[in-house]
Protein backbone atom coordinates (compact mmCIF):
# COMPACT_ATOMS: atom_id res chain seq x y z
CA UNK A 1 0.00 0.00 0.00
CA UNK A 2 1.08 3.25 -0.90
CA UNK A 3 1.79 5.78 2.24
CA UNK A 4 0.61 9.49 1.68
CA UNK A 5 3.85 11.00 1.38
CA UNK A 6 4.60 9.38 -1.28
CA UNK A 7 1.29 9.79 -2.85
CA UNK A 8 1.36 13.24 -2.26
CA UNK A 9 5.01 13.75 -3.92
CA UNK A 10 3.42 11.60 -6.99
CA UNK A 11 0.58 14.44 -7.10
CA UNK A 12 3.70 17.29 -6.62
CA UNK A 13 5.14 15.43 -9.56
CA UNK A 14 2.14 15.11 -11.56
CA UNK A 15 1.63 18.79 -10.64
CA UNK A 16 5.23 19.87 -11.82
CA UNK A 17 5.51 17.83 -15.02
CA UNK A 18 2.24 19.39 -16.14
CA UNK A 19 3.28 22.95 -15.70
CA UNK A 20 0.32 23.61 -12.92
CA UNK A 21 3.16 23.71 -10.06
CA UNK A 22 6.66 24.37 -10.55
CA UNK A 23 8.40 24.32 -13.92
CA UNK A 24 8.98 21.20 -15.77
CA UNK A 25 7.25 21.02 -18.61
CA UNK A 26 8.02 18.17 -20.39
CA UNK A 27 4.32 15.99 -20.93
CA UNK A 28 2.75 13.96 -18.99
CA UNK A 29 1.76 10.25 -19.90
CA UNK A 30 -1.51 9.74 -19.10
CA UNK A 31 -2.62 6.88 -20.89
CA UNK A 32 -0.54 3.77 -18.86
CA UNK A 33 1.47 1.23 -20.46
CA UNK A 34 1.53 2.23 -23.91
CA UNK A 35 0.13 -0.39 -25.95
CA UNK A 36 -2.30 -1.63 -23.37
CA UNK A 37 -5.61 0.33 -24.51
CA UNK A 38 -8.03 -1.52 -27.05
CA UNK A 39 -10.46 0.24 -29.17
CA UNK A 40 -14.12 -0.25 -28.10
CA UNK A 41 -17.36 -0.96 -30.38
CA UNK A 42 -20.04 0.48 -29.31
CA UNK A 43 -22.51 -1.51 -31.47
CA UNK A 44 -25.63 0.26 -33.64
CA UNK A 45 -28.52 0.29 -30.77
CA UNK A 46 -28.24 1.29 -27.52
CA UNK A 47 -31.02 2.27 -25.07
CA UNK A 48 -31.41 5.97 -22.52
CA UNK A 49 -33.53 6.41 -20.03
CA UNK A 50 -33.76 7.96 -16.14
CA UNK A 51 -33.79 4.71 -14.07
CA UNK A 52 -34.85 6.58 -11.32
CA UNK A 53 -38.34 5.17 -10.65
CA UNK A 54 -37.08 1.86 -10.20
CA UNK A 55 -34.85 0.03 -6.44
CA UNK A 56 -31.72 -0.64 -7.07
CA UNK A 57 -32.36 -4.20 -7.73
CA UNK A 58 -35.13 -3.62 -9.80
CA UNK A 59 -32.98 -1.65 -12.31
CA UNK A 60 -30.06 -4.49 -12.18
CA UNK A 61 -32.93 -6.89 -13.23
CA UNK A 62 -33.67 -4.00 -15.98
CA UNK A 63 -29.76 -3.55 -16.98
CA UNK A 64 -29.93 -7.38 -17.48
CA UNK A 65 -33.23 -7.69 -19.77
CA UNK A 66 -31.36 -4.68 -21.72
CA UNK A 67 -28.46 -7.15 -22.12
CA UNK A 68 -30.63 -10.22 -22.98
CA UNK A 69 -32.12 -8.66 -25.68
CA UNK A 70 -29.36 -7.42 -27.79
CA UNK A 71 -29.13 -3.86 -27.06
CA UNK A 72 -24.95 -2.66 -26.89
CA UNK A 73 -25.34 -0.34 -24.53
CA UNK A 74 -27.05 1.50 -21.78
CA UNK A 75 -27.07 5.47 -21.24
CA UNK A 76 -27.63 6.68 -17.54
CA UNK A 77 -28.11 10.31 -17.55
CA UNK A 78 -27.45 12.53 -14.31
CA UNK A 79 -30.21 15.45 -12.87
CA UNK A 80 -31.15 14.82 -9.53
CA UNK A 81 -31.30 11.19 -9.23
CA UNK A 82 -28.97 8.54 -8.44
CA UNK A 83 -24.83 9.85 -9.02
CA UNK A 84 -24.47 7.90 -12.68
CA UNK A 85 -20.96 6.71 -11.76
CA UNK A 86 -21.90 4.80 -9.05
CA UNK A 87 -24.74 3.62 -10.35
CA UNK A 88 -23.22 2.40 -13.42
CA UNK A 89 -20.55 0.21 -11.29
CA UNK A 90 -23.27 -1.37 -9.72
CA UNK A 91 -24.89 -2.78 -12.88
CA UNK A 92 -21.70 -3.77 -14.65
CA UNK A 93 -21.18 -5.45 -11.91
CA UNK A 94 -24.70 -7.32 -12.07
CA UNK A 95 -24.04 -7.91 -16.39
CA UNK A 96 -21.35 -9.35 -18.32
CA UNK A 97 -21.45 -7.49 -21.58
CA UNK A 98 -23.15 -4.62 -21.71
CA UNK A 99 -21.96 -1.14 -21.94
CA UNK A 100 -22.66 1.37 -19.91
CA UNK A 101 -22.20 4.96 -20.62
CA UNK A 102 -23.26 7.87 -19.23
CA UNK A 103 -25.71 10.82 -21.22
CA UNK A 104 -24.75 12.64 -20.03
CA UNK A 105 -22.14 13.36 -16.93
CA UNK A 106 -22.26 17.32 -15.64
CA UNK A 107 -18.83 19.29 -16.17
CA UNK A 108 -19.97 22.04 -13.95
CA UNK A 109 -20.49 18.98 -11.03
CA UNK A 110 -17.00 17.69 -11.26
CA UNK A 111 -13.42 18.89 -11.38
CA UNK A 112 -11.79 17.52 -14.52
CA UNK A 113 -9.40 14.77 -12.13
CA UNK A 114 -12.58 13.87 -10.23
CA UNK A 115 -14.32 13.03 -13.81
CA UNK A 116 -11.06 11.37 -15.35
CA UNK A 117 -10.68 9.37 -11.88
CA UNK A 118 -14.43 7.99 -11.61
CA UNK A 119 -14.65 7.76 -15.49
CA UNK A 120 -11.12 5.08 -15.25
CA UNK A 121 -12.87 3.66 -11.62
CA UNK A 122 -15.85 2.40 -13.81
CA UNK A 123 -13.86 1.63 -16.38
CA UNK A 124 -11.74 -0.68 -14.57
CA UNK A 125 -14.73 -2.22 -12.38
CA UNK A 126 -17.02 -3.07 -15.48
CA UNK A 127 -13.70 -4.67 -17.40
CA UNK A 128 -13.86 -1.92 -20.21
CA UNK A 129 -17.48 -1.43 -20.81
CA UNK A 130 -17.57 2.30 -19.86
CA UNK A 131 -18.16 5.44 -22.18
CA UNK A 132 -17.81 9.00 -20.92
CA UNK A 133 -20.77 11.06 -22.45
CA UNK A 134 -19.57 14.83 -20.58
CA UNK A 135 -21.82 17.82 -21.53
CA UNK A 136 -22.15 21.28 -20.66
CA UNK A 137 -25.81 20.63 -19.51
CA UNK A 138 -28.03 23.91 -19.27
CA UNK A 139 -28.40 27.23 -17.38
CA UNK A 140 -31.34 26.45 -15.60
CA UNK A 141 -29.60 23.57 -13.79
CA UNK A 142 -26.30 24.18 -13.57
CA UNK A 143 -27.29 27.68 -12.17
CA UNK A 144 -30.25 27.81 -10.62
CA UNK A 145 -30.33 24.76 -9.53
CA UNK A 146 -26.71 23.99 -8.45
CA UNK A 147 -25.55 27.46 -7.61
CA UNK A 148 -22.83 27.46 -10.06
CA UNK A 149 -21.65 29.94 -12.82
CA UNK A 150 -22.99 29.28 -16.26
CA UNK A 151 -20.17 31.48 -17.93
CA UNK A 152 -19.01 30.84 -21.76
CA UNK A 153 -19.75 26.87 -21.61
CA UNK A 154 -18.32 26.31 -24.89
CA UNK A 155 -14.91 28.17 -23.55
CA UNK A 156 -15.07 26.23 -20.52
CA UNK A 157 -15.43 22.93 -22.01
CA UNK A 158 -12.51 23.64 -24.30
CA UNK A 159 -10.31 24.16 -21.09
CA UNK A 160 -11.75 21.26 -19.55
CA UNK A 161 -11.41 18.29 -21.77
CA UNK A 162 -7.75 18.67 -22.03
CA UNK A 163 -7.57 18.50 -18.19
CA UNK A 164 -9.80 15.49 -18.24
CA UNK A 165 -7.25 13.41 -20.94
CA UNK A 166 -4.06 14.44 -19.13
CA UNK A 167 -5.41 14.37 -15.57
CA UNK A 168 -3.14 12.33 -12.80
CA UNK A 169 -4.62 9.19 -11.96
CA UNK A 170 -2.54 5.93 -10.10
CA UNK A 171 -4.33 3.15 -9.97
CA UNK A 172 -4.74 0.36 -12.41
CA UNK A 173 -5.86 1.34 -16.13
CA UNK A 174 -9.08 -0.33 -16.89
CA UNK A 175 -8.98 -2.56 -19.99
CA UNK A 176 -9.69 -0.84 -22.53
CA UNK A 177 -9.49 3.59 -23.02
CA UNK A 178 -12.50 5.07 -21.91
CA UNK A 179 -14.06 7.03 -24.74
CA UNK A 180 -14.98 10.04 -24.21
CA UNK A 181 -18.04 11.75 -26.34
CA UNK A 182 -19.53 14.96 -25.88
CA UNK A 183 -23.18 16.14 -25.72
CA UNK A 184 -23.13 18.69 -28.74
CA UNK A 185 -26.08 20.70 -30.87
CA UNK A 186 -24.13 23.19 -32.48
CA UNK A 187 -21.29 23.57 -34.82
CA UNK A 188 -18.55 24.80 -32.87
CA UNK A 189 -19.17 22.30 -30.04
CA UNK A 190 -19.66 19.64 -32.50
CA UNK A 191 -16.43 20.08 -34.11
CA UNK A 192 -14.72 20.20 -30.57
CA UNK A 193 -16.06 17.14 -29.89
CA UNK A 194 -14.45 15.32 -33.20
CA UNK A 195 -11.49 16.62 -33.10
CA UNK A 196 -10.69 16.31 -29.39
CA UNK A 197 -12.71 13.16 -28.12
CA UNK A 198 -14.40 9.95 -29.89
CA UNK A 199 -17.23 12.37 -31.06
CA UNK A 200 -20.70 13.29 -30.03
CA UNK A 201 -24.31 12.48 -27.95
CA UNK A 202 -26.88 14.09 -29.74
CA UNK A 203 -30.29 14.49 -28.08
CA UNK A 204 -33.53 15.43 -29.29
CA UNK A 205 -32.64 15.95 -32.37
CA UNK A 206 -34.45 14.38 -35.90
CA UNK A 207 -32.48 12.27 -38.90
CA UNK A 208 -31.80 15.25 -40.47
CA UNK A 209 -29.73 16.82 -37.62
CA UNK A 210 -27.85 13.70 -37.48
CA UNK A 211 -27.46 14.08 -41.29
CA UNK A 212 -25.87 17.40 -40.96
CA UNK A 213 -23.81 16.27 -38.43
CA UNK A 214 -22.06 13.85 -40.04
CA UNK A 215 -21.64 15.99 -42.90
CA UNK A 216 -19.77 18.47 -40.93
CA UNK A 217 -17.64 16.32 -38.90
CA UNK A 218 -16.23 13.56 -41.51
CA UNK A 219 -16.74 9.67 -41.43
CA UNK A 220 -14.58 8.43 -38.36
CA UNK A 221 -15.99 10.60 -35.11
CA UNK A 222 -18.72 8.89 -33.08
CA UNK A 223 -22.45 10.07 -33.51
CA UNK A 224 -24.52 8.32 -31.21
CA UNK A 225 -28.00 9.81 -31.28
CA UNK A 226 -30.86 9.59 -28.37
CA UNK A 227 -34.36 8.85 -30.09
CA UNK A 228 -37.46 9.03 -28.25
CA UNK A 229 -39.71 6.18 -29.41
CA UNK A 230 -43.89 5.25 -28.17
CA UNK A 231 -45.22 1.75 -29.19
CA UNK A 232 -48.48 2.82 -29.78
CA UNK A 233 -50.97 3.29 -32.68
CA UNK A 234 -53.86 5.92 -31.75
CA UNK A 235 -52.07 8.97 -32.78
CA UNK A 236 -54.34 11.01 -29.75
CA UNK A 237 -52.62 8.90 -27.27
CA UNK A 238 -49.09 8.60 -28.82
CA UNK A 239 -48.96 12.71 -29.31
CA UNK A 240 -49.77 13.40 -26.04
CA UNK A 241 -47.92 10.86 -23.84
CA UNK A 242 -44.63 12.60 -26.38
CA UNK A 243 -46.04 16.17 -25.58
CA UNK A 244 -45.31 15.24 -21.71
CA UNK A 245 -41.84 13.88 -22.23
CA UNK A 246 -41.17 16.77 -24.48
CA UNK A 247 -42.13 19.98 -22.40
CA UNK A 248 -39.16 19.10 -20.00
CA UNK A 249 -37.00 20.40 -22.76
CA UNK A 250 -38.69 22.86 -25.40
CA UNK A 251 -39.50 25.89 -25.05
CA UNK A 252 -38.16 25.34 -21.80
CA UNK A 253 -33.92 24.41 -22.94
CA UNK A 254 -32.98 27.06 -25.14
CA UNK A 255 -30.40 24.77 -26.06
CA UNK A 256 -33.15 22.52 -27.90
CA UNK A 257 -35.16 25.41 -28.75
CA UNK A 258 -32.44 27.12 -30.68
CA UNK A 259 -31.21 23.96 -31.98
CA UNK A 260 -34.83 23.08 -33.62
CA UNK A 261 -34.90 26.69 -35.30
CA UNK A 262 -31.69 25.97 -36.50
CA UNK A 263 -33.40 23.36 -38.61
CA UNK A 264 -36.08 25.32 -39.76
CA UNK A 265 -38.90 25.17 -36.89
CA UNK A 266 -40.38 28.38 -36.32
CA UNK A 267 -41.87 30.03 -32.76
CA UNK A 268 -45.51 28.30 -33.26
CA UNK A 269 -44.45 25.04 -33.39
CA UNK A 270 -43.06 25.85 -29.92
CA UNK A 271 -46.51 27.17 -29.03
CA UNK A 272 -49.33 25.10 -26.65
CA UNK A 273 -47.22 22.04 -26.60
CA UNK A 274 -45.49 21.86 -29.86
CA UNK A 275 -47.23 21.61 -33.08
CA UNK A 276 -47.92 17.70 -33.93
CA UNK A 277 -45.29 18.22 -37.04
CA UNK A 278 -42.80 19.20 -34.41
CA UNK A 279 -44.20 16.48 -32.16
CA UNK A 280 -43.46 13.67 -34.75
CA UNK A 281 -40.05 14.88 -36.13
CA UNK A 282 -38.62 14.25 -32.37
CA UNK A 283 -40.50 11.50 -31.22
CA UNK A 284 -41.17 7.93 -33.34
CA UNK A 285 -44.31 6.47 -32.93
CA UNK A 286 -46.44 4.26 -34.27
CA UNK A 287 -46.04 0.31 -35.20
CA UNK A 288 -42.70 -1.71 -35.04
CA UNK A 289 -42.10 -1.19 -38.49
CA UNK A 290 -42.41 2.69 -38.19
CA UNK A 291 -40.42 3.03 -35.57
CA UNK A 292 -37.62 0.98 -36.62
CA UNK A 293 -37.58 3.20 -39.91
CA UNK A 294 -36.39 6.53 -37.82
CA UNK A 295 -33.76 4.57 -36.23
CA UNK A 296 -32.77 3.23 -39.67
CA UNK A 297 -32.76 6.57 -40.81
CA UNK A 298 -30.62 8.02 -38.28
CA UNK A 299 -27.68 5.21 -39.24
CA UNK A 300 -28.26 5.99 -43.03
CA UNK A 301 -28.17 9.44 -41.91
CA UNK A 302 -24.75 9.18 -40.72
CA UNK A 303 -25.46 7.56 -36.94
CA UNK A 304 -23.05 5.45 -35.51
CA UNK A 305 -25.30 4.47 -32.83
CA UNK A 306 -28.78 5.13 -31.89
CA UNK A 307 -29.93 5.16 -28.07
CA UNK A 308 -33.73 4.77 -27.91
CA UNK A 309 -35.81 6.25 -25.23
CA UNK A 310 -38.97 3.89 -24.73
CA UNK A 311 -41.67 5.95 -23.59
CA UNK A 312 -44.45 4.51 -21.84
CA UNK A 313 -47.86 6.22 -22.48
CA UNK A 314 -48.97 5.95 -19.15
CA UNK A 315 -46.39 6.44 -17.13
CA UNK A 316 -43.34 9.02 -17.38
CA UNK A 317 -41.01 7.50 -14.58
CA UNK A 318 -40.72 4.04 -15.97
CA UNK A 319 -39.77 2.98 -19.91
CA UNK A 320 -41.66 0.65 -21.68
CA UNK A 321 -40.66 -2.96 -21.82
CA UNK A 322 -42.89 -4.01 -24.49
CA UNK A 323 -41.97 -1.32 -26.97
CA UNK A 324 -37.89 -1.99 -26.01
CA UNK A 325 -38.53 -5.69 -26.62
CA UNK A 326 -40.55 -5.11 -29.58
CA UNK A 327 -37.36 -2.45 -31.09
CA UNK A 328 -34.52 -5.09 -30.15
CA UNK A 329 -31.58 -5.83 -32.36
CA UNK A 330 -32.11 -8.39 -34.97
Amino acid sequence: MRDAPSTICIALDYLSRSGIFGKRTDPVEARGVAGYYQIMEIGKHGLWFFLDGMTAPQSAEFARKVEKLGYSALWIPEAVGREPFAHSGYLAAKTDKLIFATGIANIWARDPITMSAASKTVGELSGGRFVLGIGVSHKPLVLNLRGHSYDKPYSYMKEYVPKLKSAIYRAPAPKEEVPIVIAALHPKMLAFAAAETHGTHTYFVPPEHTKQVREAIGPKPWICAAQAVILENDATKARAAARTYMKTYVPRLPNYTNNLKNLGWKDEDFANGCSDALVDAIVAWGSETKIRDRIDAHLKAGATHVCILPVKVDSESLPDERAMEALAPK
